[in-house]
């Protein structure tokens, strides 16, 4: 079955170089690679022209809306979201079929490793065990129907018909969009959500723009603010852009 990876971007260019290197190395190949704009104002679009990437102009900022534009022109059986500073092992393709021939799995993600000079273990660890424990404490009934919650540095795999039948991710998420997801994946019947134990590799921006004890208490905050129900639009206040 063909993948397509959907590259969400704003403003990458200092990560997505690396990104693509390492798709490039992908072996077998993906079926497309899409990288969508959402109104990049440094060279995010000629580093992925010039990588031979297919770019989606015009779309407005936001990773939900973006990732569905990309969703909607792609035109693979199995679907790949995908952060602009995340680095995908080789075997990832054979890996996403694999992982998808399981009928009973309609969405999973991958153990995201955060690291940049150096590795962060501390945010690593909790950013692992937050899959498990945040549906467990906040949608304890769709846990024990398998949801897991995923986020979007853990480069996300699903059918595209599953994605379709959801209607996708919901635009008005303009944060937590991917545990969103997971959630209306498992309570439309669709499958459980997998996390799969192998890596991929995402900046550590954030935790160095913000150190690791602000980053933590931060993703504490707002990870607990959306499992009582507070506005993404609230939320978003707290996790500022620091690309």
């Amino acid at each position: 079955m063909a993948l397509s990876i959907i590259i969400p971007a704003l403003n990458e260019e200092k990560a997505l170089g690396a990104t693509l290197a390492s798709l490039a190395r992908l072996d077998p190949r993906p079926h497309e690679i899409i990288l969508v704009d959402g109104g990049s104002t440094d060279q995010t679009v000629q580093i992925a022209e010039a990588a031979g990437v297919r770019v989606v102009h015009g779309q407005p900022t936001g990773r939900a809306s973006q990732m569905n534009a990309g969703a909607a022109r792609a035109s693979g059986e199995r679907l790949c979201f995908l952060h602009g500073d995340t680095v995908l092992p080789t075997d990832f393709v054979t890996l996403a079929e694999t992982t998808l021939a399981d009928e009973r799995t309609a969405l999973a993600g991958f153990v995201s490793i955060m690291r940049g000079q150096k590795l962060r273990w501390l945010t690593t660890a909790h950013n692992y065990i937050k899959t498990w424990y945040a549906p467990l404490l906040f949608r304890p009934l769709a846990f024990f129907h398998g949801t897991r919650l995923l986020f979007g540095d853990q480069a996300m795999i699903c059918r595209r018909e599953d994605f379709a039948a959801i209607g996708g991710f919901d635009p008005k998420q303009t944060i937590m969009e991917e545990a969103d997801l997971c959630l209306r994946m498992v309570r439309s019947g669709r499958g459980r959500v997998r996390q799969i134990n192998r890596k991929v590799w995402s900046s550590d921006r954030r935790v160095a723009n913000w150190g690791p004890l602000k980053a933590n208490l931060t993703y504490l905050y707002v990870g607990a603010m959306w499992g009582f129900g507070v506005a993404p639009k609230h939320l978003a206040r707290h996790y500022e852009d620091v690309r």
